[in-house]
């Protein structure tokens, strides 16, 4: 009997205690005013009036009930928690058109659920093109079993991202458009770090930080170093990792690193931390973009802040070298594969649009997860969902291979909703499609994350299994491209989920607010499941023989054949003279 209390005692002094919370916020999205680039205050997107938002902490286990009220007045919104993977809670992800009915001006929308993982992670806005304009932010996860729990000092949370003067709207109206049939990107003004670009983090000689890295940008990715501090690559994603050093990380759109960086022993200088945006991803670099952002470490508030040094070679960690604390080996064969072939191209309006296996993404008139629930057994066939949504329904517990084989000479991250993967093989750039039976051998504990990018004109392959019914999109986080299409949506097991998912009140009453259907296929047909008509389609595709090329060209005959017709207007709407010229004038004509 003593021996079992001088046990209980000891478990109860050496095994932290964690009591699980709930947290409870009333969230008022509204739009407020910043400025911060320093160049131009705009009307940003904010929660309760505060912008940047703020930073969320909780801890494994926690239950979290944010109730979002949308007072934005001239928009729909939605707020997605990012790599969370919402076990048995598909229906609070996020994303409308597929998780949810969008969330309208003047509507309120209940998100309720439990966090079961740890690691660093943000949640933003997944309406159409919204959170560049400010709604995104970090969130951070943890619990006293993390493997690097108690090796650091303290920790500091740091994003990056990119900032554009002109609203979103306006800036998508532009970029899909018959006035820019190569799809260029709108190119953002500044580089971003902690909302601003003038970061200080102050520091004690000898101690080890933890640094949370969130890339919470809508397109550019961003190299980033700490000079003369190399750096110990300790998570991915929301995946610990064995420690990796690196001097340089190469970080996309909603990638997440942690790094534990131990500081020198004395406090004679304070030391630059960049993040510099790869220019390769746009099309032109105006002489105006603030592409590089720079933060200090500041050992000494008396001493200068000094400039980067000027670097010519980019060499980052390659994060497919990374391995699992958790040891997790590579998962058996696939018992389904599917491949996307990724391409770029104008349809007949003119504008450039992005594609899966020749289908560019369009939201269905019902929310896929609203078909999955009423459709019955029809809800496993894919038609149902509609052509333009490119599912693929997933069977419980299979696992899958995603190949992803870019015919773009861009580079795309892709991100996957409700799962992280493993990455079993990327090419470098310029190496063609995937081919199955000749490929370098896998790795036996691959890396795992739930956002990767493919290199231009490569591929790469994702392996999990598909053990978490619900409805998740698989998309590029350029949020251009997916504007543009470049998505599909994987139905994992949906009559396993008419079984145990219910929808609260307030998501129906959500659809009623914004006229959206809420059952049915597809094109909301309740009666014959595979009757589409009247289903959203993409704009037609342009006739046989049309090019990028010749819309450019048959583009800019327009506009010069419109200012010529302008300026003939204009020259013949020129007033007439109808005086008489004078004697001495007409005589000193004849003359000549």
């Amino acid at each position: 009997m003593m021996l079992g209390l001088h046990w209980l005692v000891g478990f109860l002094v050496y095994t932290p205690i964690v009591i699980a919370v709930t947290h409870h916020y009333d969230w008022n999205v509204t739009w407020v005013s910043a400025n911060p680039d320093g160049m131009y205050e705009r009307p940003v997107i904010g929660i309760n009036g505060q912008w940047p938002l703020p930073v969320l902490n909780f801890t494994l286990g926690d239950k979290v009930i944010a109730k979002v009220y949308n007072a934005l007045g001239n928009e729909s919104t939605s707020i997605h928690w990012h790599g969370f993977f919402q076990n048995g809670t598909t229906h609070m992800d996020g994303a409308p058109g597929i998780t949810q009915c969008e969330i309208p001006p003047g509507s309120t929308f209940v998100y309720n659920f439990t966090v079961n993982q740890t690691g660093t992670y943000w949640y933003h806005s997944h309406a159409k093109g919204q959170y560049p304009d400010g709604l995104r932010q970090a969130l951070v996860i943890t619990s006293p079993k993390d493997p690097y729990a108690g090796r650091y000092d303290e920790e500091f949370v740091i994003t990056l991202s990119e900032w554009y003067h002109d609203p979103m709207p306006a800036l998508l109206k532009r970029f899909i458009s018959v006035l820019n049939p190569t799809g260029a990107e709108p190119v953002p003004k500044s580089a971003l770090m902690n909302d601003t670009q003038n970061l200080t983090v102050s520091v004690e000689p000898g101690k080890t930080y933890l640094f949370r890295l969130v890339n919470i940008a809508a397109f550019a990715s961003q190299y980033f170093w700490i000079e003369d501090h190399p750096m110990k690559i300790v998570e991915v994603d929301g995946v610990w990792t064995e420690p990796a050093e690196a001097d340089m990380i190469y970080i996309t759109a909603a990638q997440r690193y942690s790094v534990l960086v131990t500081m020198k022993n004395n406090t004679s200088k304070n030391y630059a931390m960049v993040g510099s945006m790869d220019t390769d991803l746009f099309d032109t670099l105006p002489p105006t973009v603030n592409y590089n952002v720079t933060g200090w470490l500041v050992y000494n508030s008396e001493s200068e802040k000094p400039s980067p040094s000027d670097t010519a070679l980019f060499n980052p960690y390659d994060d497919f070298n990374l391995v699992p604390v958790d040891g997790e080996k590579l998962l058996g064969d696939p018992d389904y594969t599917v491949t996307l072939d990724l391409t770029m191209d104008n349809l007949g309006d003119g504008a450039n649009y992005a594609f899966f296996n020749g289908i560019t993404y369009v939201m269905p008139k019902v929310p896929t997860v609203y078909t999955a629930l009423s459709t019955g057994a029809d809800a496993a066939n894919s038609t149902v969902y509609g052509y333009n949504t490119n599912a693929f329904v997933l069977k419980k517990g299979d696992i899958i291979d995603l190949v992803l084989n870019n015919d773009d000479t861009g580079k795309h991250p892709f991100y996957l909703h409700g799962h992280n993967y493993q990455v079993i093989a990327r090419s470098d750039e310029d190496a063609g499609h995937y081919d199955p039976q000749n490929h370098t051998t896998f790795p036996a504990v691959p890396m795992r994350r739930d956002t990767v990018y493919v290199k231009p004109t490569g591929y790469f392959v994702i392996r999990f299994r598909a053990d978490n019914p619900g409805i998740w999109i698989f998309h590029c986080h350029i949020e251009w491209h997916m504007d543009a299409g470049l998505a599909v949506v994987l139905v994992e097991a949906p009559l396993e989920m008419q079984k145990t998912l219910a929808i609260p009140q307030d998501h129906w009453d959500a659809c009623d607010a914004s006229h959206t259907p809420k059952e049915g296929n597809a094109a909301g047909n309740t009666r014959d499941h595979y009757d589409l008509s009247g289903e959203n389609k993409s704009v037609p595709p342009l006739p046989a023989g049309v090019t990028a090329r010749g819309i450019v060209a048959l583009v800019f005959s327009c506009i010069a054949a419109c200012l010529g017709l302008a300026s003939i207007v204009w020259y013949g709407m020129a007033p007439i003279t109808t005086s008489q010229p004078s004697t001495e004038e007409t005589n000193e004509t004849n003359s000549n």
